[in-house]
């Protein structure tokens, strides 16, 4: 059986992804929870990597509300990029489990989901108490040397 998440812990979690910086504080993200025996079977139906969890957050930015850079970039998937850190970060503070997911065809997950056009689908993140047994894959302890990442001018 899996262990419910309490509100307060799933609050603080979306709560830090709300107060997530973002480029000119447009706050684009936009976050689903999917809760319900039918959400989950849609998450389910599109990733086999939603490990029983109790809870996924689907995280999207909507384009009608991200800023536009002058050179045309668009800060969304950054702003949204970050909001879902913030949550990793939070959820491992309350002791829960979580993983970001883009294990996905994107252009199903956002159909199964009815997504509107104007929100863009970034990644969806999982959430519960992880089993005792449970362990990182080998790949995740797996890191570049610094030298080979930074440089200094």
């Amino acid at each position: 059986m899996k262990k419910k998440i309490e509100q307060e812990k799933l609050d603080k979690v979306l709560e830090a992804g709300r107060v997530a910086p973002t480029a000119a504080n447009f706050q684009p993200q936009r976050i689903f929870v999917l809760e319900s025996d039918e959400a989950l079977a849609q998450a389910k139906s599109v990733t086999p990597f939603c490990f029983n969890a109790p809870i996924v957050l689907l995280i999207c930015w909507d384009r009608n509300v991200s800023w536009k850079a002058i050179d045309g970039h668009d800060s969304g998937v950054v702003d949204a990029t970050i909001a879902i850190t913030q949550m990793m970060l939070e959820a491992q503070d309350l002791g829960l489990g979580t993983c970001w997911v883009r294990g996905y065809d994107k252009r199903v997950l956002d159909k199964v989901f009815g997504l509107p056009a104007n929100l863009e689908s970034v990644a969806l993140l999982p959430i519960g108490y992880p089993d005792k047994r449970s362990k990182p894959h080998s790949v995740h302890y797996s890191r570049i040397p610094i030298e080979n990442m930074v440089s200094y001018l």
